[in-house]
Parts: structure tokens; sequence; C-alpha cells
């Protein structure tokens, strides 16, 4: 129901803001990204298009700013997950692998705007990429920990994150999207095997 006048005032420049993204994320859980309009978003808060648009002036960059916060929340995962593992922990990997396709699978609207393909040039949203490359930056400090303690072998720690990043987020779109079949293990319960199969091969 749109606000009236008086509400309208109660926002305040950031509380505004998180208000439009918070009401895009329902509008997302709802009917996708696609069904995600500015105008739409500012008629369920009850807010002028003026003022809407002194955040947002298309679409893309409210994707953008979505998708910016979801990469943010999921560094911060990764980023716990890493400071609560012993020391030289050998499944620390497999820990932020499990703890991405959970976050995946908890947060279906911001992962939609993050590897959803509907921004055509991120270099368009340095925000978006600072968060995008710390949450990746994440996979590949943990690589080279477990290199240094011998735990994975040798060779470029990006180039092995990007790996095992691709191969997590490739788990965690399957398995949102009921493409894995019947198979009996869990979603992270898959991603824990594919990141210990490319850290040593064992199965």
């Amino acid at each position: 129901m749109p606000k009236s006048p008086a509400e309208r005032r109660r926002y305040h420049h950031g509380d505004l803001e998180r208000a439009l993204v918070a009401t895009a994320i329902k509008i997302i859980a709802a009917e996708g990204v696609e069904g995600l309009t500015l105008r739409r978003v500012g008629t369920e808060i009850g807010v002028s298009r003026t003022a809407l648009y002194r955040h947002f002036d298309h679409k893309a960059a409210l994707v953008a700013k979505i998708a910016a916060d979801g990469f943010r929340l999921l560094g911060e995962t990764l980023k716990r997950v890493r400071a609560n593992a012993p020391a030289a922990a050998d499944d620390t990997l497999e820990v932020m692998a499990a703890a991405h396709v959970h976050f995946a699978a908890a947060n279906p609207s911001y992962y939609a705007t993050m590897f959803g393909g509907f921004l055509k040039d991120w270099r368009a949203y340095p925000e978006l990429m600072q968060q995008a490359d710390a949450a990746r930056g994440e996979v590949a400090e943990a690589v080279r920990e477990a290199q240094r303690h011998g735990l994975i072998s040798g060779g470029d720690p990006v180039l092995i994150a990007d790996v095992m990043w691709a191969l997590t987020f490739g788990i965690a779109r399957l398995g949102a999207s009921h493409h894995l079949g019947e198979h009996p293990a869990p979603v992270e319960a898959l991603a824990v095997r594919g990141i210990r199969w490319v850290s040593d091969g064992s199965a």
C-alpha cells in the first residue's frame, strides 16, 4: 500500500536507499528480476519518481546495487568461515564451498542478481566489481594458506581459486534449479566433494 506524504518524509537519504533495495528484493523473490521495475518499487513504498531517481536512475543501477550487497554478504560469510577455521585446517576450502552453496540457497534473490547475467557491463559499477573481487579473493587467500601449509599442490592460487569458485557456483545454480537429478547427497556435500577433487584428487 503506498505510503502517505507524512510517511514519505520520514525517509532519510540512507534509509530510502535501504528501503528501495529491500522492496526490490521482495519483488525479485516473488517475480524474478524480470518482474522488477523502478516504478513498481517506488509505488510499493510510496515515493516520488524524483526521489527514486536520486538513488537509481535506471533498473540496472538498482540490480547492480543488490548484486554488490549480495557479494558483500557472501564475502563476509566466506571470511568468517576462514577466520573460524583452525590453523592449517585441511578442510577450510571445503567448508567455504559448503557455505557458498548454503548462501545461494538461503538468498536466492541476491544470488539471482549476482550471477543472472542481467548487467551488460560490470565495469560501469565499481562497487559491484570491488565486492565481487573481494568475495572471490577470500577463496584465493584460502588457497594460498593451504599451499603454505602443504595441504594442496602448488600452482597459481588465483587460477585454482577461480576453478573452485566456478565449480561451487555451478553446483549451487544446478541445485537451485533442481538439475542435479536424483543424487542422494545434499548440494553442500557435492560442493565439498568437488573441492576435495580439485585439491588432491581424492574421493
